[in-house]
């Protein structure tokens, strides 16, 4: 473990995969910033800096290509990465609610069910519908049946190729809770509350003495942002006035924000400058 990430780790030990670490560096600092292929020098320079060993590194960048996120191309020796199409689209769909003043927040007091059944020949999808339904805010009431807090598109959950048929096999409603329903026990039923709650505290932990820090922003940054999306994947939004007071994801917010604003500058300096000595190198 690095200085900066056991500084950024004092609350408790925060687990950051290296394809999480990537993607928050792709969605900060690469998407949309007309920046040429990125060798896989730079890659493995700020993942050592985050604490990722080599041969990790290498087998991350080798496994976001297999599954169709990073185009690699060879210079000579070098390994160069851009992010594919696809993996464009699948961040520019995260933007929104990332930079979201109010990502936390739906209103209307409307719910979303959903009621779908994946067929024995689709199987080897279910993992990523399930990770696509959580990431919209789903969670689960009973065997196949999802709720969601506001109106949630369906129809994007199911885009793409691969999802091709699936949307048909999925029924879908906007509604609201009768009068007289227990929404908190609902709640508590479909979300792991008091997990959600935690995941907060920690962030709030983990961010606050970083106002204190100084140097290291590319670094920072992406930490920053990978506990940012693991707290958009960890709370889809619930109601706060169905939920215990003093509920902490107003400040949550604020704080990244606050981070953010201050980080990113530095870290995109940052960068343009290990991108011009990387290519000072060919």
């Amino acid at each position: 473990m690095t200085a900066e990430q056991d500084a950024s780790t004092s609350a408790r030990p925060r687990r950051r995969a290296p394809q999480q670490l990537l993607f928050s560096f792709l969605g900060s600092l690469v998407l949309d910033r007309g920046l040429p292929p990125i060798s896989s020098r730079v890659f493995l320079h700020l993942l050592d800096g985050l604490g990722v060993a080599e041969a990790a590194g290498r087998a991350t960048l080798a496994r976001m290509t297999r599954k169709g996120l990073l185009d690699r191309v060879r210079e000579g020796r070098t390994a160069r990465f851009s992010l594919t199409p696809w993996a464009e689209d699948l961040l520019r769909e995260a933007t929104p609610r990332v930079r979201s003043p109010r990502p936390f927040t739906h209103p209307g007091g409307e719910w979303t069910l959903l009621s779908y059944s994946m067929p024995e020949s689709r199987r080897d999808l279910r993992h990523q519908i399930r990770a696509r339904l959580i990431w919209a805010g789903f969670g689960g009431l009973r065997d196949g049946l999802w709720v969601a807090p506001g109106r949630v598109d369906i129809a994007a959950i199911f885009a793409g190729p691969e999802f091709a048929g699936l949307a048909e096999l999925a029924d879908a409603f906007y509604s609201v809770p009768v009068e007289g329903t227990d929404v908190p026990r609902l709640l508590h039923r479909a979300w792991d509350v008091a997990a959600i709650r935690a995941e907060h505290e920690a962030f709030l932990a983990t961010w606050t003495p970083d106002r204190e820090r100084r140097g290291r922003p590319l670094t920072r940054l992406t930490l920053l942002g990978a506990d940012w999306l693991q707290l958009l994947r960890t709370d889809p939004g619930l109601p706060a006035e169905h939920l215990p007071g003093g509920w902490p994801a107003p400040a949550s917010t604020a704080l990244y924000r606050e981070r953010f604003a201050a980080l990113e500058p530095d870290a995109a300096a940052r960068l343009r400058k290990l991108l011009a000595d990387d290519a000072g190198r060919r």
